[in-house]
């Protein structure tokens, strides 16, 4: 008895360590050159994977998710997000693709805040306001990488006091990492050593078809929220909240984006299309489903869940078959949305709003999760 239990063993026991090394392979994260700014300095990409099929590659310009892939219905594991297949397209875009934003996400009004009294005049770079950071913000920057145990990537960015025209050297680290449920989960904390103003996001640009030449018209949306922020021609808010109800900003039911886009709503007519902040319900701090979204011909549905007050929903209005992306696609008109987990626009100048200011001993964090399945 014990020479067969010991054969069957011996015969078992490659198998054992196949499985065990690959396994392990898919909880270690794959690090490779993906490209050399100017100034010498290499970028690498690091892969994440889970065992479901999951990966996210990661650079450390921006903090950038590059891909982000998931099975549909048949398996087939496709790439949900827009993004360039180069460094220099990344160094040279202006679409945010995939970064992280900051310090402040988001538009800010003429670029100006007050904090504790002082003015601060920040720079200018979408019309005559800030917008995600200023000319080189986040998103532009070289970030310090160091890779977790588990497929968990933790990037880290010294902001020095007065970039961008914000107050307060600041540091932040954002991890990613891929959870058992097929989740991008994003984790932010930053400190800083003077008062200052912090709403990082990422701007992912999702398609869940799994092809960029379709639109974004066909998905079907659910914001968890009763209200938005309206805004003025620039898309800075009035500082009002308006019921969804009634309106094409309703999506508190599933609801396909193109049904009301090209309705005759003077917000639609500002922003020429979906590009608001919607004030999410049951907001306390911690974290909760915000939206879902689903493609039926591929069965993709991905939930977002966060910690934050807002999402803004920008239905790729400004995409306009100049930007060459993956693949050598173009990427047309409303073929990438982005569901960005974030406080609201100029909060710094709006008191009702809830606060972004962050002062020293203080740990800014904030958690956010994109994760996916079939339906």
């Amino acid at each position: 008895m014990k020479t067969k239990l010991l054969n069957l063993f011996l015969l078992l026991m490659p198998a054992l360590i196949f499985f065990s090394f690959t396994k392990q392979d898919h909880n270690m994260v794959k690090k490779e050159l993906f490209g050399t700014l100017q100034d010498g300095e290499k970028i690498y990409s690091y892969i994440l994977n889970n065992n479901n099929g999951m990966s996210a590659t990661i650079i450390n310009y921006g903090a950038t998710v590059v891909k982000l892939k998931a099975p549909d219905k048949n398996r087939k594991v496709e790439d949900l997000i827009l993004g360039y297949d180069s460094l220099s397209s990344y160094v040279k875009g202006g679409s945010f693709f995939g970064g992280i934003v900051g310090r402040f996400g988001n538009r800010i009004a003429k670029g100006r805040f007050t904090l504790d009294g002082k003015e601060y005049q920040l720079s200018i770079n979408n019309g005559e306001n800030h917008l995600h950071g200023g000319t080189i913000g986040f998103n532009k920057r070289v970030w310090k990488a160091k890779e977790l145990s588990g497929s968990a990537l933790q990037l880290t960015y010294v902001s020095p006091d007065g970039e961008e025209g914000y107050p307060g050297k600041l540091t932040i680290t954002v991890t990613y990492s891929l959870t058992d449920k097929n989740g991008l989960k994003i984790y932010y904390k930053a400190t800083t050593d003077k008062p200052t103003i912090l709403n990082p996001t990422n701007h992912c640009y999702f398609n869940l078809t799994g092809s960029p030449d379709n639109t974004i018209l066909n998905h079907i949306l659910m914001i968890n929220a009763d209200k938005f922020t309206p805004v003025d021609k620039t898309l800075i808010p009035t500082g009002q909240l308006e019921d969804v109800a009634n309106t094409p900003m309703d999506f508190r039911k599933p609801t396909r984006i193109g049904k009301h886009i090209n309705d005759n709503f003077q917000q639609l007519k500002f922003a020429g299309g979906y590009d608001h902040n919607w004030v999410l319900n049951n907001y306390n701090g911690s974290v909760r489903e915000a939206a879902t979204l689903y493609d039926s011909t591929s069965g993709i549905f991905m939930k977002v869940l966060t910690d934050q007050p807002g999402i803004q929903f920008y239905s790729g209005n400004f995409l306009d078959g100049k930007d060459r992306g993956k693949d050598g696609i173009y990427y047309k008109f409303r073929t990438g949305l982005c569901l960005e987990c974030q406080h609201f626009p100029d909060s710094p100048n709006k008191k009702n709003f809830p606060s972004v200011v962050l002062r020293p001993g203080e740990t800014y964090t904030q958690t956010t999760i994109y994760e996916f399945s079939v339906k």
